[in-house]
């Protein structure tokens, strides 16, 4: 008898639980459905909203619209005048600073090279009043001197002597030629003016004479 009461109470309790999950499928039912209206209504207030102001431009007269479009045309223009003065003003800042750094390119250079004008005075003012021409010329190598290195070091100008090498076309200019037995083909036998190279280019020919090889047998 007490098993019959267990089971009983049981079924009860399944019974109950059967009734239960129809309300639970009809309240998530619900659920989603007012999700779906929510959704729908707010496409439908959207697309309302696009349908008023499609509404309201219709509802301008051709005069009105006349007066919009040129408004937003008179907007543009604008916008546009404004960059292209910008652009003016940026185009002339560019040239100024361009034109300038030109201008003032050397002048690193200029500033290394007035100590040496300094020099030169002190030494020319040294020689008026000094009979010593031996230390007079002492000076005046020392500052010869100093400017070459200060010129090499800090700004690749090289000087190159030629005396003795084959003539080369690309650094020698030749301003007297000799016929002579001692050579074989071209050579620099005397600088007159001597080369400058600036880092690996030359910027001035050394100016040279040049030793060509005599002909054979009276040729």
């Amino acid at each position: 008898m007490f098993k019959q009461q267990t089971q009983n109470a049981s079924a009860g309790v399944d019974k109950q639980k059967e009734e239960k999950n129809p309300e639970n499928e009809a309240e998530g039912a619900g659920s989603v459905g007012a999700e779906t209206q929510n959704n729908s209504g707010s496409a439908e207030s959207g697309q309302t909203a696009s349908e008023n102001g499609e509404k309201q431009a219709a509802e301008l007269t051709p005069d009105e619209r006349i007066a919009e479009l040129e408004a937003k045309l008179a907007e543009t223009l604008d916008q546009l005048l404004r960059k292209a003065a910008d652009f003016e003003n940026f185009r002339k800042r560019m040239n100024q600073e361009k034109q300038s750094a030109i201008e003032y390119a050397n002048q690193s250079l200029l500033l290394d090279i007035i100590p040496v004008i300094d020099d030169f005075e002190r030494a020319i003012m040294a020689g008026e009043s000094s009979t010593d021409f031996a230390t007079f010329l002492d000076g005046v190598k020392m500052i010869e001197k100093r400017l070459t290195s200060q010129l090499e070091a800090k700004w690749g100008l090289k000087r190159f002597t030629s005396a003795g090498e084959p003539f080369d076309p690309n650094k020698h200019e030749a301003l007297m030629m000799e016929k002579s037995p001692d050579v074989n083909e071209p050579t620099v036998q005397e600088d007159f003016s001597k080369g400058y190279l600036l880092k690996d280019r030359v910027i001035r020919a050394a100016k040279v004479k040049v030793l060509m090889p005599a002909a054979e047998n009276g040729e």
